[in-house]
């Protein structure tokens, strides 16, 4: 059993030799390399269509680089354990440098730019974001190159509530479920008794809910018990520091909510307007995490959460000024995995099998030898 503090430790599995036990040993993908490309894209463009429709967004440009004296980088954590890829651009004999960082994910800068495309109260963006995580373990579902459908929707301070956050969530579970009816549609082989169709509907608990049914084991493996009783879950409360005294997540103070007050449905004092979308992948037979969303902090939640983890110096940045003094819209958003929708929507064993790029020579010939494609 992994110790609950180095399990909060960054994601993946963290070991080649564990990777190969965890990997099935007797895979056959339902669909040729050829099929699997079609598929993705009849998925990709169901999502995209269907996600703005049902939220009310439309599809923007979004940047791959942003200026590091901007603060709208994403750092995925607290604990500076994954940090972006920064370069210097000289720029005119180095008369105009900019320092530039490839983004980790459009988080902040979609909140930003909310203001920056006219939004107003009801309506947001979508975007087909690329990223680069450099510090990622490579295994069967994180990659060095991620691809996200970056959303953000502008709301009212009366909709910063969970049950506001419910219904989001439930919309954009509804077009999940639709894309996994659309390929089947095309690709009838997907649907198989071997592998379960995602449920109908999500099973929703806080993060402290699931500490008292494990309180014993660390995050990464109370979340994979959970989705075996439970398929499909969403995970409120990602961030804030639970009874066991370890947050469930590490999450990053500047743009989710997790310091908010809230109460359970028995009335039990939780705290979190935020959370995650966890399934039970039926191919690799483990915790498949689909989405981090959240409603966004305001200035008081913002100043609370740096002040509780000792990163207030984050005050002196654009963005963080801007949520501060209330000169962006207030918002709710996050980030869909598209390669790990396609993964889960197409059963597959890896994320190579539907993404290009980068892997070891020790994972590639791991795959080889189990009969799994990865995209050279």
């Amino acid at each position: 059993m992994a110790d609950k503090k180095a399990d909060l430790a960054g994601p993946g599995i963290g070991d080649y030799d564990e990777l190969e036990k965890i990997l099935p040993q007797d895979y056959s993908a339902l669909l040729t390399p050829k099929e699997t490309q079609i598929a993705i894209y009849a998925a990709k463009n169901y999502i995209e269509e269907n996600l703005c429709k049902e939220l009310n967004l439309m599809m923007v440009t979004v940047p791959l680089i942003v200026d590091v004296e901007s603060g709208v980088n994403d750092y995925l954590d607290r604990d500076g354990s994954r940090s972006p890829i920064q370069f210097h651009i000289l720029n005119d004999y180095d008369k105009h440098p900019i320092d530039a960082q490839i983004v980790q994910a459009a988080t902040k800068w979609k909140r930003v730019a909310l203001k920056q495309f006219g939004m107003k109260i009801g309506e947001g963006l979508c975007t087909d974001m690329r990223a680069v995580r450099k510090d990622y373990f490579l295994d069967h579902d994180h990659s060095a190159y991620v691809d996200q459908w970056d959303w953000e929707l502008a709301i009212t301070e009366e909709q910063r509530n969970l049950n506001f956050l419910t219904e989001v969530v439930k919309k954009l579970w509804k077009v999940l479920k639709g894309a996994e009816i659309h390929v089947q549609k095309l690709f009838p082989q997907l649907k198989t008794d071997k592998y379960p169709d995602m449920p109908e509907e999500l099973t929703f608990l806080h993060a402290e809910e699931i500490l008292d049914m494990y309180p014993d084991l660390p995050r990464k493996e109370r979340e994979t018990r959970i989705v075996q009783d439970y398929p499909a879950v969403f995970i409120y409360g990602i961030g804030w520091t639970l009874q066991d005294g370890y947050p469930h997540e590490m999450r990053a103070a500047d743009y989710d909510d997790w310091v908010t007050e809230t109460t359970s449905k028995d009335g039990k004092p939780m705290h979190g307007i935020n959370g995650d979308i966890l399934v039970w992948n039926p191919v690799t037979k483990r915790r498949h995490e689909l989405t981090s969303m959240g409603i966004r902090v305001n200035a008081e939640t913002m100043k609370k959460q740096l002040e509780l983890t000792d990163q207030t110096h984050f005050l002196k940045m654009p963005y963080h000024k801007a949520v501060v003094n209330n000169e962006i819209p207030l918002s709710i958003g996050g980030g869909i995995g598209q390669s790990r929708t396609f993964m889960l929507l197409l059963k597959n064993a890896h994320i190579g099998e539907v993404s290009a790029t980068v892997w070891p020579k020790v994972l590639k010939d791991m795959c080889k030898k189990k009969n799994i494609h990865v995209i050279e």
